[in-house]
Protein backbone atom coordinates (compact mmCIF):
# COMPACT_ATOMS: atom_id res chain seq x y z
CA UNK A 1 0.00 0.00 0.00
CA UNK A 2 1.40 3.87 -0.75
CA UNK A 3 -0.50 6.84 0.00
CA UNK A 4 -0.09 10.32 -0.81
CA UNK A 5 -0.08 12.77 2.36
CA UNK A 6 -1.17 15.94 1.41
CA UNK A 7 -1.88 18.59 3.92
CA UNK A 8 -2.59 22.57 3.37
CA UNK A 9 -0.85 23.08 6.66
CA UNK A 10 2.59 23.01 4.48
CA UNK A 11 3.60 24.24 1.07
CA UNK A 12 1.62 23.21 -1.65
CA UNK A 13 4.07 20.86 -4.29
CA UNK A 14 4.79 22.30 -7.25
CA UNK A 15 6.17 20.04 -9.62
CA UNK A 16 6.04 15.77 -10.01
CA UNK A 17 6.21 14.73 -6.24
CA UNK A 18 4.02 14.49 -3.11
CA UNK A 19 4.44 16.34 0.27
CA UNK A 20 5.08 13.18 1.76
CA UNK A 21 4.14 9.19 0.88
CA UNK A 22 2.59 6.42 3.51
CA UNK A 23 3.47 3.00 3.68
CA UNK A 24 1.92 0.14 5.85
CA UNK A 25 5.36 0.63 7.90
CA UNK A 26 7.00 3.66 6.88
CA UNK A 27 6.00 7.72 6.14
CA UNK A 28 8.69 9.28 3.76
CA UNK A 29 8.51 13.01 3.40
CA UNK A 30 9.81 15.08 0.72
CA UNK A 31 12.81 17.41 1.02
CA UNK A 32 11.24 20.59 2.52
CA UNK A 33 13.09 23.59 2.02
CA UNK A 34 12.27 27.02 4.15
CA UNK A 35 8.96 27.74 2.19
CA UNK A 36 6.24 29.70 3.72
CA UNK A 37 2.55 28.28 2.56
CA UNK A 38 2.29 31.13 0.38
CA UNK A 39 5.29 28.92 -1.08
CA UNK A 40 7.44 32.07 -0.64
CA UNK A 41 10.96 31.68 0.43
CA UNK A 42 11.48 32.30 3.92
CA UNK A 43 13.78 35.38 3.86
CA UNK A 44 14.28 35.53 7.83
CA UNK A 45 17.51 34.38 9.25
CA UNK A 46 19.05 30.66 8.74
CA UNK A 47 17.45 29.95 12.26
CA UNK A 48 13.81 31.34 11.03
CA UNK A 49 13.81 29.51 7.71
CA UNK A 50 15.06 26.20 9.99
CA UNK A 51 11.94 26.62 11.68
CA UNK A 52 9.94 27.58 8.77
CA UNK A 53 11.13 23.64 7.92
CA UNK A 54 10.75 21.75 10.83
CA UNK A 55 6.79 23.47 11.05
CA UNK A 56 6.32 22.02 7.29
CA UNK A 57 8.01 18.62 7.63
CA UNK A 58 5.86 18.71 11.28
CA UNK A 59 2.78 19.33 9.26
CA UNK A 60 3.38 16.77 7.02
CA UNK A 61 4.27 14.04 9.39
CA UNK A 62 0.93 14.55 11.35
CA UNK A 63 -1.30 14.27 8.49
CA UNK A 64 0.15 11.09 8.58
CA UNK A 65 -0.75 10.83 12.45
CA UNK A 66 2.68 10.22 12.83
CA UNK A 67 5.03 12.89 15.08
CA UNK A 68 8.91 13.58 15.48
CA UNK A 69 9.37 11.20 18.18
CA UNK A 70 8.67 8.32 15.21
CA UNK A 71 11.47 9.68 13.27
CA UNK A 72 13.98 7.22 12.50
CA UNK A 73 16.59 8.99 9.10
CA UNK A 74 16.56 12.67 8.64
CA UNK A 75 18.56 14.32 5.55
CA UNK A 76 19.55 17.24 5.74
CA UNK A 77 21.58 19.49 2.73
CA UNK A 78 22.88 22.77 3.35
CA UNK A 79 25.10 25.13 0.69
CA UNK A 80 27.70 26.16 3.30
CA UNK A 81 28.74 24.03 6.56
CA UNK A 82 29.32 27.33 8.19
CA UNK A 83 25.93 26.81 9.38
CA UNK A 84 25.94 23.83 10.88
CA UNK A 85 26.37 24.63 14.63
CA UNK A 86 22.87 26.59 14.31
CA UNK A 87 21.68 23.40 11.89
CA UNK A 88 22.05 21.18 15.11
CA UNK A 89 20.91 23.86 17.73
CA UNK A 90 17.56 24.03 16.14
CA UNK A 91 16.90 21.04 14.22
CA UNK A 92 18.08 19.34 18.06
CA UNK A 93 15.29 21.56 19.97
CA UNK A 94 12.52 19.67 17.78
CA UNK A 95 13.90 15.79 18.68
CA UNK A 96 14.26 13.90 20.88
CA UNK A 97 16.77 10.56 22.15
CA UNK A 98 16.97 8.31 21.11
CA UNK A 99 17.65 11.09 18.01
CA UNK A 100 17.13 9.89 14.13
CA UNK A 101 19.97 8.54 12.67
CA UNK A 102 21.10 11.33 10.18
CA UNK A 103 23.06 13.18 7.75
CA UNK A 104 24.51 16.38 6.48
CA UNK A 105 25.41 17.00 3.01
CA UNK A 106 26.97 19.77 2.13
CA UNK A 107 25.82 20.58 -1.42
CA UNK A 108 26.11 23.44 -4.46
CA UNK A 109 22.76 24.82 -4.87
CA UNK A 110 19.49 24.00 -3.66
CA UNK A 111 15.96 24.69 -5.38
CA UNK A 112 14.98 28.55 -5.09
CA UNK A 113 18.13 29.51 -3.80
CA UNK A 114 17.48 27.79 -0.40
CA UNK A 115 20.39 27.35 2.12
CA UNK A 116 19.02 24.36 3.72
CA UNK A 117 16.64 21.37 2.83
CA UNK A 118 15.26 18.67 5.13
CA UNK A 119 13.54 15.05 4.50
CA UNK A 120 12.62 12.49 7.28
CA UNK A 121 11.86 9.03 7.39
CA UNK A 122 9.24 7.73 10.34
CA UNK A 123 7.96 4.51 11.46
CA UNK A 124 4.31 4.53 11.60
CA UNK A 125 3.94 1.40 14.41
Amino acid sequence: MRKEISTGKAPQVTGPFSQGIQTEDFVFTSGQIPLTLQGELHGGSLEDQIHQIMHNLEAILAAANVSFERVVKTTIYVTDMEGYKTVNEVYGSYMKEPFPAREVICVKALPLGAQVEISMIAKRT
